[in-house]
């Protein structure tokens, strides 16, 4: 099955073009940049070990509501995208089995380079670096 960690390199590039693209548009619909906004405020007289809890609490319902966003509001989208990954065009996610993507998904979540090259994408897009 093809996918970005086993595809030719300019296939790569487009490729990951057309995931940058989608993915600021997945991110707006999803409201994932909205929900990690939501960070509790520092309280007066608050200690580091109650702040890190509070933190903590805060990250774990920050991660709950991005997964309800992504898979049970918005599962089309983010198949979509894991679609795109596999080099599957938007209106074909559906031809083929979870399984599928999940295989893909994981191929690429493993292989190093891949990973760091959206990373660094991710870094570079938090400062605004890349935009569509």
């Amino acid at each position: 099955m093809k996918n970005l960690a086993n595809c030719k390199p300019t296939e790569f590039l487009v490729q990951t073009n057309k995931i940058r693209k989608y993915a600021e548009k997945w991110l707006t619909v999803t409201g994932i940049p909205d929900i990690r906004k939501n960070v509790p405020s520092v309280k007066e007289g608050q200690t580091k070990e109650e702040r890190k809890k509070e933190l903590e609490e805060a990250a774990k319902e920050n991660l709950r509501k991005i997964f309800d966003a992504i898979m049970e509001d918005h599962p089309q989208e983010t198949v979509e995208l894991m679609g795109l990954m596999c080099f599957v065009e938007p209106e074909d996610v559906d031809n083929h089995p979870m399984s599928f993507y999940l295989e893909s998904v994981s191929e690429i979540l493993n292989d190093e380079a891949v990973l760091g090259f959206f990373t660094s994408l991710v870094n570079l897009g938090q400062r605004g670096i890349l935009t569509v």
